[in-house]
């Protein structure tokens, strides 16, 4: 058969997903799930809780369900869910929203995103300045809008960016600087003094952040999370983005959501409109059920992951590997580099035989061009449940025998 035309070897390429024979190649994340299930190792790997969230938000999506709350909500969300989310906004952040035109209800915050890049940019003449390593669907979608895609790398351990390069990056050819905080896959919250280079940039450019900030909630060290478009100056031209599932364990719902000004919102909401329409109908009652949940729940969360945070670190570095310390997220990155690892992708292809435990290589985040810069460094997940993270501590104390 002649080879399939279209946009879809173009975004493979962007994710780094095209096989030598040009088919698209599996993911990393779905090599090492397979992997997990034919060796019996702990999934490290991929970021979803093992246990569910809070008992009064399934009720919730239980009782609407009964209730007959399934059939297609409002195309941009249902309206109860909106106002909870623009009270989530002004409750915790100080952001004043209306939720009738500056709030829009997204198929999860992957959605949202894709929504948004396809909405922003047009063509080849357009750069997103991401921060690197990134998450892995923003070069696929960048790719699939035809813009181009400019990294600026985060250095270890702290995985903060230097300035100069930032600076380097952001030019009058720069339509969205996209950025992740707290951050996937390394677990960073970015500085005062970045953040305020971010914004400076961006109106010395005129380009438009869009922030992915679905960690917002799972912030360590007594910090609180401060979204950019919190920042002065930032408001008009940042398209904010987060969604339920990390917040409220409950990544399966799919309930996310975008939120800034009015006409970029509804930019958003011209092209998001045909990719899933609507969706979650019964599971948007329930989000906005727990977008009002009490201040306890949500500094409760972030402690009880601090803690597995603290016990994963500690049985990293017990079994031989340096660790950075995680200042947000599920995610923790630690270097192989100490137990002789020169290759993260092997390292993680062994691990499983050899200590019964799955993780994922950080390269898997990254531009080919800058491989080399986090070729030992290895993402691990602490968003488990505590007996799992004791056991693969355990199973992770073989290495530095």
């Amino acid at each position: 058969m002649q080879a399939i035309p279209g946009a879809w070897r173009r975004t493979a390429t962007g994710a780094g997903l095209l096989g030598p024979d040009g088919s698209p190649a599996p993911t990393i994340f779905a090599e090492m799930t397979a992997l997990a299930a034919r060796t019996g190792a702990i999934n490290l790997g991929q970021g979803f809780p093992d246990e569910d969230g809070p008992s009064q938000i399934l009720e919730v999506a239980r009782q609407a369900i009964a209730d007959g709350v399934n059939q297609y909500p409002p195309g941009r969300g249902i309206g109860d869910l909106r106002a909870a989310i623009a009270e989530h906004q002004q409750r915790f952040y100080g952001i004043d929203l209306d939720p009738e035109r500056e709030v829009l209800v997204t198929a999860g915050a992957t959605e949202a995103l894709a929504a948004t890049l396809l909405a922003l940019l047009d063509g080849p003449d357009d750069e997103v300045v991401v921060f690197e390593p990134f998450y892995d669907s923003y070069a696929a979608c960048v790719a699939l809008a035809g813009a181009r895609l400019v990294p600026v790398p985060l250095a270890w351990p702290d995985f903060q960016p230097d300035l100069d390069d930032l600076r380097r990056a952001v030019t009058d050819r720069t339509r969205i600087i996209l950025v992740n905080d707290p951050h996937n896959p390394t677990g960073a919250v970015f500085s005062d003094e970045v953040r305020t280079e971010i914004v400076r940039l961006a109106e010395r450019h005129d380009a438009i952040i869009v922030t992915d900030e679905v960690y917002e909630h799972l912030v360590f060290d007594g910090v609180r999370h401060r979204p950019l478009a919190a920042e002065p100056g930032a408001a008009q031209r940042t398209v904010s983005i987060s969604s339920g599932g990390k917040t409220f364990s409950a990544t399966g719902w799919k309930i996310g959501w975008v939120s800034g000004p009015a006409a970029l919102v509804d930019a958003v909401l011209a092209v998001k409109q045909f990719l899933t329409y609507v969706n979650g109908a019964p599971f948007q009652p329930a989000i906005a059920a727990g977008l009002r949940l009490p201040d306890e729940f949500f500094a409760e969360i972030a402690a009880t992951l601090q803690r597995k945070r603290d016990l994963l670190g500690d049985g990293l570095r017990a079994a031989g590997l340096e660790v950075a310390v995680s200042r947000g997220s599920y995610f923790t990155v630690a270097d192989a580099a100490s137990l002789g690892a020169t290759d993260a992708q092997e390292f993680c292809r062994a691990l499983p035989e050899r200590a019964g435990v799955v993780a994922i290589p950080l390269t898997a985040f990254v531009t080919p061009a800058n491989r080399a810069r986090y070729a030992t460094l290895v993402r691990f997940a602490a968003c488990k449940r505590v007996e799992v993270l004791t056991e693969a501590s355990v199973r992770l104390s073989s290495l530095s025998r």
